[in-house]
C-alpha cells in the first residue's frame, strides 16, 4: 500500500471515529430519547458504518441484528437479559453448580451491608453492560469511588444506546457477586459463543477486559484457531491460550442455551477447571461492532435466519 492509501485510510478512521463518538455523545441526551427507534438505528448505524442500514432486505450480520431489535421482541428475552433473573433460568435450564454465587441484592448502593460481604466479592448492576466493580481486599476499597459508579448507573437505561428493547424494563438493582479467580491466569478468560438458532459456529475469547489498552480479544474456530476475522477495536491474541478443559461442555450448553433463538451469544468462564455461566447477549456491540475484514460481516450475516416479526 502507497504512503498515500495509508494516509487517506487513517483520514478514514479519524472521520469515522469522530462520527461514533459524536453519535455516542447525541445518545446520552434527553432529545435523542424522543426520535423513533427505526430512525434512530438507522443514524447511529451510518455513524459507525457510513452507509444506509438496509431493513427491507438485510443481509450483514450487524444489519439483521438491527433488524431483530425492531421486530423480534419476544417478552421472555427481557429475564434473559436481567443479570439476576437469569440466573434462575441458568440453573433451572443447565444446573445451578454453573451459576456464581450472588452474595445480595439491593435497589441502591446505600442499601448494600457491607459487613456481611466477605473481603472479597463483585458489584454490579443488573440492568446494564459495564457497571462492574471489583473488591479483592476490602480494607483498600474505594468506597466513594464505587458509590459514583453504581450510582450512576442506575440511573441510566441502556435502552436508549442501541435501543436494545429487553433492557428497557428491566429493574435497576445492584447484586453482589462471589469473586471468582483463576489459578492459572491473573485475569479471567470469557468464553463468548455466537448462536445461529440453537448452532454455535465460532466464539471470541477474551482477557483482561478491565484495562481496555491491554486487553486481548479474538475470535476463535469451534476447532481452536484464530478465526479469518477480527474486531477493530481489540488487537487479537499473539497466540491462543489452551483450550479450557471444560471447551465441549460449553459447546453443549451453548447449544442448549440458545436453541429457538435466531441469535443469542452465550458466554461462559472456566476457572480452575470448572465451569460457569457468565451472561447472554442478544446484539453483540449493539449491532455496531465492524468485522476486519468487512466482508465478513455479510458472509457472518448468512448464518442468522431472520424469523417472522414479533411485535
Amino acid at each position: 500500500m502507497s504512503k498515500f492509501a495509508t494516509m487517506m485510510n487513517l483520514v478514514l478512521r479519524d472521520r469515522r471515529s469522530l462520527k461514533k463518538a459524536v453519535a455516542y455523545n447525541f445518545s446520552k441526551t434527553a432529545i435523542s430519547h424522543l426520535i423513533p427507534d427505526k430512525m434512530y438505528l438507522k443514524y447511529m448505524y451510518r455513524a459507525h458504518f457510513g452507509k444506509c442500514l438496509n431493513l427491507k432486505n438485510p443481509a450483514t450480520f450487524n444489519e439483521k441484528l438491527n433488524w431483530l431489535k425492531l421486530y423480534n421482541r419476544d417478552p421472555k428475552y427481557i429475564e434473559l437479559v436481567d443479570k439476576y433473573e437469569v440466573k434462575r433460568y441458568i440453573a433451572e435450564t443447565i444446573g445451578e453448580q454453573y451459576v456464581i454465587p450472588t452474595l445480595g441484592v439491593w435497589n441502591s448502593f446505600e442499601e448494600i451491608d457491607f459487613s456481611s460481604l466477605p473481603n472479597q466479592f463483585v458489584l454490579k448492576c443488573t440492568h446494564d453492560s459495564g457497571s462492574v466493580v471489583i473488591c479483592r481486599d476490602k480494607t483498600a476499597f474505594d468506597m466513594e469511588k464505587a458509590r459514583e459508579k453504581l450510582q450512576r448507573k442506575l440511573k441510566s437505561n441502556l435502552f436508549w444506546h442501541g435501543r436494545e428493547w429487553p433492557y428497557k424494563d428491566v429493574r435497576p438493582c445492584i447484586i453482589a457477586e462471589k469473586y471468582m479467580e483463576d489459578g492459572n491466569n491473573s485475569s479471567l478468560s470469557d468464553y463468548k459463543f455466537y448462536c445461529f438458532n440453537g448452532e454455535p459456529k465460532f466464539l471470541y475469547i477474551s482477557q483482561g477486559l478491565e484495562n481496555h489498552e491491554t486487553a486481548r480479544i479474538s475470535y476463535v474456530t469451534l476447532d481452536w484457531k484464530q478465526a479469518p476475522f477480527k474486531r477493530n477495536d481489540f488487537e487479537n491474541f499473539e497466540a491462543l491460550p489452551p483450550k479450557p478443559e471444560t471447551f465441549d461442555k460449553m459447546i453443549e450448553f451453548a447449544k442448549t442455551l440458545s436453541q429457538g433463538i435466531p441469535f443469542l451469544r452465550v458466554d461462559f468462564y472456566d476457572i480452575d477447571g470448572q465451569l460457569y455461566f457468565g451472561e447472554l447477549t442478544f446484539y453483540p456491540g449493539s449491532g455496531f461492532t465492524a468485522f476486519e475484514p468487512t466482508n465478513w460481516d455479510r458472509s457472518i450475516g448468512g448464518w442468522l435466519k431472520l424469523p417472522q416479526k414479533i411485535k
